[in-house]
């Protein structure tokens, strides 16, 4: 009985440091909002604890853009960044911040 492996996942763009830092920050930020989304449910003790850690994530966020901007940078390269998220997840963790779609009352 053979077990595959997972499928080898595409290698991340090459990013400068300052923008692996931004695609990181960003994607804690996303994490730390679907915690927070009051319509997925869950404790308010973990939504709490959430809402407690996203300021210094974005201050984390905010930091490594003004690194990017202070060192000259001033495009986003949007095609690469997304091509980061896709490769980190983004899609399904940032999925968790919208409303899930239901009924209309």
């Amino acid at each position: 009985m053979s077990h595959a492996l997972p499928p080898e996942l595409p290698p991340l763009p090459a990013l400068t440091r300052a923008e692996g830092r931004y695609v990181d920050g960003y994607l804690e930020v996303v994490d730390l909002l679907g915690r927070t989304n009051p319509a997925r449910g869950g404790d308010t003790y973990g939504a709490l604890r959430a809402a407690q850690a996203l300021a210094g994530r974005a201050a984390e966020l905010r930091d490594a853009l003004a690194v990017m901007h202070e060192r000259g940078e001033r495009e986003l390269h949007a095609e690469v960044l997304a091509r980061a998220l896709r490769v980190l997840d983004g899609e399904r963790r940032a999925s968790r911040v919208a409303v899930p779609p239901g009924r209309r009352d």
